[in-house]
C-alpha cells in the first residue's frame, strides 16, 4: 500500500508566513511575508539578476528593493506579489511539487468572498494542487488548544481578531476586529526610544521590534507600574553601540489596553472581548467567558494573560473568567491545521481538483466555512 502524502499546510499572516506539513507539531518554515523587486537604479538591477526576492533575503536587500507585503490586516491585497510568496514557499523553503500534496490554507476571519475564491483559483489554476481546504486561524488555534468552542483573542502584526466559536464554527455577526497590534506597538517602541535620545537612524524595523520582543511585558497595574523603580535593561545594536530600555518596556503593550497612547480613539482589548461575547447567544456567554484562548505572536508578552483575566473579571464580576495563553500561541493557527489535515475523518472534507472543474471558485463557500 502506498504511504500517504502528507498535506501541506500554510499559514500566511502579515508579518510571517508559516509553513510544513501535516502530522508535524511545529512549521518546517517561518519567513517574513515580504516580497522584494529589483530598483532600476540598484545594483541587483539587470538581464541575468534575480527578478523576485522573497522573506529574509528580500529584508537583506531591502536598500535596493521596492518591497510589497501582499497582506494588509490579514487580506490579501497584492494577489502578484501572494503567487510569487507562495511559488517561493512551496519550491524553496517545503520542495515540494504541488500537484502531489493536498493543501490546507488558513484565513482571517470575515475574508471577502473574492478572496477565498482567488485564493481558490490560483491554487488549483496556477499551482494544480489536487485537493484543497480553507481554515480560518482563530478556529484552528482553538482546535490546537483542544477545544472546539471557547472565545479566540487573536493578535499579529496589524490586525487584532475577537472570535467567538461556537462547536467548531466561528459565529461571523460576533467577530470584531481592531486594526492595532505588533506592527503599531513596534512603532511606538521606535518613537519612545528616539524620545528617550537614541539615535535610530538607519537601525531595521525587526531590531527594534526584536527589543520590544526581548524586553518588553505588560503590566499587571499601570499607574503602579510607573511608581516603582526599574533598573533599565541594556540591548546591543547590531553595530555595537548599547541603548537603555526603561519604562517603555511595559508602555509600549500597555497600548493595547489603552489605544489613546498611540491617538487611537477606541476601546481596549478587554472590552472588545467583553463586546463581542456579548453579541452572542446568552446561553454560551458562560462557555465563552471561561475559555479564552490567546493566539498569535503579539500575545507573546509576559503578564498579557493574568492582566486581560483580571480586567474580565472586573467588567464581569458575577462570571467565571478563564483566559488560557498556550506556550505555543505565536503558531497555534499552524499547528490547529497541522492536526486537522492529518486526521482521518477530516480527509472526506477536502475540495477536490475536480469538484473544483465542475464547480468552479465558489466551491469554497459550499465546503469550507
Amino acid at each position: 500500500m502506498e504511504e500517504e502524502v502528507a498535506a501541506v499546510v500554510i499559514d500566511v499572516g502579515s508579518g510571517t508566513c508559516k509553513a510544513g506539513f501535516a502530522g508535524d507539531d511545529a512549521p518546517r518554515s517561518v519567513m517574513p511575508t515580504v516580497v522584494g523587486h529589483p530598483r532600476h537604479d540598484s545594483p541587483l538591477a539587470g538581464r541575468n539578476r534575480k527578478q523576485v526576492y522573497v522573506g529574509e533575503e528580500a529584508q537583506a536587500k531591502r536598500n535596493s528593493l521596492s518591497l510589497q507585503c501582499p497582506i494588509e490586516h490579514g487580506i490579501v491585497t497584492d494577489w502578484d506579489s501572494m503567487e510569487k510568496l507562495w511559488h517561493h514557499v512551496f519550491y524553496n523553503e517545503l520542495q515540494v511539487a504541488p500537484e502531489e500534496h493536498p493543501i490546507l490554507m488558513t484565513e482571517a476571519p470575515l475574508n471577502p468572498k473574492e478572496n477565498r475564491e482567488k485564493m481558490t483559483e490560483i491554487l488549483f489554476e496556477t499551482f494544480n494542487f489536487p485537493a484543497l481546504y480553507a481554515g480560518i486561524q482563530s478556529v484552528l488555534a482553538l482546535y490546537a488548544s483542544g477545544r472546539t468552542s471557547g472565545f479566540v483573542l487573536e493578535t499579529g502584526n496589524d490586525a487584532t481578531h475577537f472570535v467567538p466559536i461556537h462547536e467548531g464554527f466561528a459565529l461571523p455577526h460576533a467577530i470584531l476586529q481592531l486594526d492595532l497590534a505588533g506592527r503599531d506597538l513596534t512603532e511606538y517602541m521606535s518613537s519612545l526610544l528616539i524620545e528617550r535620545g537614541h539615535m535610530l537612524t538607519g537601525v531595521p524595523r525587526e531590531i527594534i521590534q526584536d527589543i520590544k520582543e526581548k524586553l518588553g511585558y505588560v503590566a499587571f497595574d499601570f499607574n503602579q507600574e510607573i511608581d516603582t523603580a526599574h533598573p533599565d535593561q541594556s540591548y546591543e545594536l547590531p553595530d555595537g553601540r548599547i541603548i537603555t530600555v526603561g519604562n517603555e518596556r511595559f508602555q509600549v503593550p500597555e497600548a493595547l489596553f489603552w489605544p489613546a497612547l498611540l491617538g487611537i480613539d477606541s476601546v481596549g482589548i478587554h472590552e472588545y472581548t467583553h463586546n463581542a461575547i456579548h453579541r452572542t447567544d446568552l446561553d454560551i456567554h458562560g462557555d465563552m467567558f471561561r475559555n479564552i484562548l490567546l493566539s498569535g505572536g503579539n500575545t507573546m508578552f509576559t503578564g498579557l494573560a493574568d492582566r486581560l483575566q483580571w480586567e474580565l473579571e472586573t467588567l464581569n464580576s458575577d462570571t467565571k473568567v478563564k483566559v488560557v495563553a498556550p506556550p505555543e500561541r505565536k503558531y497555534s493557527a499552524w499547528i490547529g491545521g497541522s492536526i486537522m489535515a492529518s486526521l482521518p475523518a477530516f480527509q472526506n472534507l477536502w475540495i477536490s481538483h475536480q469538484e473544483y472543474e465542475e464547480s468552479g471558485p465558489a466551491i469554497i463557500h459550499r465546503k469550507c466555512f
